[in-house]
């Protein structure tokens, strides 16, 4: 009771007081995942980390199927965090320095905390992608000779919201982001290119949602995909007095 009494007091000084200041780090992400991970060198010769053997043919491989998301777009995630989570009005954002770390984790931020990294912040949100899925389904229509190409992509990433004097985990969550680009085709065998930046700006705008409404329903206890829906207007004509019929 005592440990839930200071949780809901935590959350609710946060709404009471002044916008905490907060920074969001780069995302980093788990070794597992890294072989999905596209890396542009400064000789600008692509790699894929984590994967053995050749290369360029893994490469080619992971290309062919459009399974891989450049390190840039991470970049796009965190930017896209951000704004959903100024939209929030919950915290005033904060720049840090940028980690040097793939695979970074949450003792090696309060390194960095120690370090001074995020001088001026109260709180660091920091975000590892631990779950990439992506999806290339073909589905026959029925009723017609048409099917139809979905190429998808779900994202999972798990994030600690920490404080910057006490170093304790103050929320954690895991967030999800998704996306898909789906083209009409009448043949099985036909080749199609898949709109990836459709698909990525779907899952980090999802992400970046999510993120800010689980920070908001884990500080203040309060979920806001669960507001009480407003009342319908009322579109009746108003009520006539009562006539006699003669």
């Amino acid at each position: 009771m005592r440990a839930l009494t200071g949780f809901l007091l935590f959350g609710l000084s946060l709404v009471c007081q002044a916008s905490p200041k907060i920074v969001v780090t780069d995302l980093a992400y788990e070794e597992r995942i890294s072989g999905y991970i596209h890396i542009v060198n400064a000789s600008s010769q692509a790699q894929i980390n984590g994967l053995s053997g050749s290369s360029s043919s893994q490469y080619n491989e992971l290309e062919a199927t459009y399974s891989y998301l450049e390190q840039g777009e991470l970049k796009k995630f965190t930017g896209d965090i951000k704004g959903a989570i100024l939209k929030s009005r919950q915290f005033e954002l904060v720049q840090g320095k940028p980690h040097g770390k793939q695979n970074e984790g949450v003792y090696d931020v309060i390194a960095r905390i120690r370090n001074g990294d995020f001088k001026g912040a109260d709180y660091v949100l920091f975000g590892s992608l631990s779950d990439l899925d992506f999806r290339q389904d073909l589905n026959d229509l029925q009723h017609t000779d048409s099917y139809s190409k979905v190429y998808g992509l779900t994202l999972v990433a798990d994030f600690s919201l920490v404080d910057t004097r006490t170093y304790k985990i103050v929320a954690a969550f895991t967030a999800t982001g998704e996306g898909k680009d789906v083209k009409l085709i009448n043949a099985a065998d036909v080749q199609v290119t898949p709109n990836r930046g459709r698909v990525v700006r779907a899952v980090s705008q999802t992400l970046g949602d999510d993120v800010a409404r689980q920070l908001q329903a884990q500080l203040s206890g309060i979920d806001p995909s669960f507001a009480a829906p407003t009342a319908p207007a009322n579109s009746l004509p108003p009520d006539q007095p009562a006539q006699i019929l003669r």
